[in-house]
């Protein structure tokens, strides 16, 4: 699935214990926070065990399943022997772990038998200085996720380092990270309602204060109300979004460009296109051809950011934002786009955001990308303040292509004409780019939009 996977989700099985398998049948559907995958089997034979039910977490290198292949002569019943077999071995090991570490001392309070004597050797021996416990996970490896959330969170590489991992080779994965924040915030919660004044038990504490704020927070629902339990992609959609706000700085510079010349070129050739090539000429590639160019004008703007240091890309990979049959959005990956001429810039997006409706999609195709891009005009909005896509620093937004009355500057004089017009926005990490480059970023985009060469070859 990549370096930079650990686990994935078991969305569904296609086969049931006792089917017969062929050889790339699919057996099973796993998914990722990128991407939907299908899991084919590489031996004919029968199923015999499934190790995971539907929508568990498996981590990378775990057996999903069992299938006997054709003659074997090993009995079904036999084989959970030998795995706890093997299980006793390994406990074997943890004991002799346990057996070999030091004793910690002691003491009850049955050993002090008298008050006085008690304080005097429990200030002794608290006075002690402790070292601190070494850190426990020794895997020196984090997935890109897992860093992003440390960072997000402001978890030190000492306690990164204390978290247990339970992934392959031990590596600490999303659910074992987020378990230890719940723990850290519940004993962060506790610890302050028992300090708070607002916990107090004095008959004259603020209980009318009390009563609001736990009526701002609860939403339960009334009668009458729909619940709606929220999908997978939408819980990773959410999370990857408040992540995001949480780590970078986001401002946002917006522009107006006349795209009146790109319209009338476009009009021109996307007949001879379509004819030629087979392909449908959507303004998508033209506006990106744009936006290639603006990132070669400022390059720090192609660039990710990883604790104090900044990463400036060479190779310019843009996310594309597309929709999917089931109404979330996916970003797939244009590389290395400012290698591809306009034919090939075209028949890449229309490939990408064709198999992106039917999740059919490839997990190395959505990840790598330094900047995105995203038309929201396909859905009738104006313009939108999108949200940075985590670790890159900026995302450009496109609206709806509107007629507008515009004044328009001639050799004779002023005059109203109607102009074919759009916004676009760009969200921009202010941690490390200003609004004087923020908003030359997008000027130098709209300047190409505007000044379209009419005779640009196809």
């Amino acid at each position: 699935m990549g370096e930079s996977v650990v686990e994935a989700t078991l969305t569904k099985w296609l086969k049931e214990v006792g089917d017969p398998i062929s050889v790339d049948d699919i057996i099973v559907e796993i998914a990722t926070d990128k991407v939907d995958s299908d899991v084919p089997s590489e031996v004919s034979g029968v199923l015999i065990e499934k190790k995971f039910a539907e929508n568990d977490l498996v981590k990378v290198g775990e057996v999903m399943a069992v299938i006997q292949i054709e003659g074997e002569d090993t009995p079904i019943e036999d084989i959970p022997e030998e795995i706890i077999e093997v299980k006793k071995e390994e406990n074997k090991d943890v004991e002799k772990e346990l057996i070999s570490m030091p004793e910690v001392p002691m003491f009850t309070i049955e050993d002090l038998p008298f008050e006085t004597e008690r304080k005097s050797n429990i200030t002794q021996k608290t006075n002690k200085v402790i070292d601190p416990p070494s850190p426990e996970n020794h895997n020196e490896f984090y997935s890109p996720l897992v860093k992003s959330i440390a960072r997000a969170e402001g978890i030190t590489d000492f306690e990164l380092k204390q978290i247990e991992g339970t992934g392959k080779d031990s590596r600490v994965t999303k659910k074992d990270i987020l378990s230890y924040l719940t723990h850290r915030k519940d004993s962060s919660v506790s610890t302050t309602e028992k300090t708070s004044p607002l916990s107090s038990k004095d008959p004259h504490t603020n209980t009318s204060k009390l009563t609001s704020q736990s009526q701002a927070i609860s939403s339960s629902p009334t009668e009458g109300d729909q619940i709606i339990e929220m999908n997978r992609m939408a819980k990773l959609t959410a999370d990857h979004m408040i992540r995001s706000k949480q780590t970078s700085a986001h401002v946002q510079s917006f522009i107006e460009a006349d795209l009146t010349r790109l319209w009338d070129w476009r009009e021109k050739v996307k007949n001879k296109f379509l004819q030629r090539e087979g392909e449908k000429l959507t303004f998508t590639p033209l506006l990106i051809t744009a936006l290639i160019k603006a990132l070669k004008d400022f390059p720090l703007l192609n660039s990710s950011v990883e604790g104090d240091t900044i990463i400036q890309k060479k190779e310019i990979n843009i996310g594309m934002a597309a929709a999917m049959a089931d109404g979330n959005l996916i970003v797939p990956v244009i590389k290395n786009a400012d290698h591809f001429n306009m034919v090939g810039l075209a028949k890449t997006v229309n490939d990408l955001a064709q198999r992106a409706r039917s999740q059919k999609l490839k997990p190395d195709e959505v990840q790598g990308g330094t900047f995105t891009f995203t038309n929201i005009g396909n859905f009738g909005s104006l313009t939108g303040t999108p949200i940075i896509n985590q670790p890159q620093v900026g995302i450009v937004a496109v609206g709806v292509i509107r007629k507008m009355p515009a004044v328009i500057e001639t050799s004779q004089g002023d005059s109203i004409a109607i102009r074919k017009k759009m916004i676009i926005s760009h969200s921009y990490d202010h941690r490390i780019i200003n609004g004087a480059m923020g908003g030359q970023f997008i000027k130098s985009m709209a300047d190409y939009l505007e000044n379209w060469d009419e005779n640009y070859p196809i």
